[in-house]
C-alpha cells in the first residue's frame, strides 16, 4: 500500500518546509516549487501537510 502525493503548483510558494520536514525525501524544489520527487518513499505521515501554510499538498492512500 503506497501513498499519491500532489503539489498544487498555484498555490505552492516554494518556501521548501515540506523539503526540510519529510523524514524520507519525497519533495525536491525544482524551477522554484515543491515536487515530489521520491512519491513511493511516503509514509503518510502527513508533516508535509502541517507544514505547509499554503495548502498546497494533498496526500491519498492508494
Amino acid at each position: 500500500m503506497g501513498y499519491s502525493v500532489t503539489v498544487d503548483n498555484d498555490k505552492c510558494i516554494g518556501c521548501g518546509e515540506c523539503v526540510d520536514v519529510c523524514p524520507v525525501e519525497v519533495y525536491e524544489l525544482q524551477n522554484g516549487k515543491a515536487v515530489p520527487v521520491n512519491e513511493e518513499e511516503c509514509l503518510g505521515c502527513e508533516s508535509c501537510i502541517e507544514v505547509c501554510e499554503q495548502n498546497a499538498i494533498t496526500v491519498e492512500e492508494n
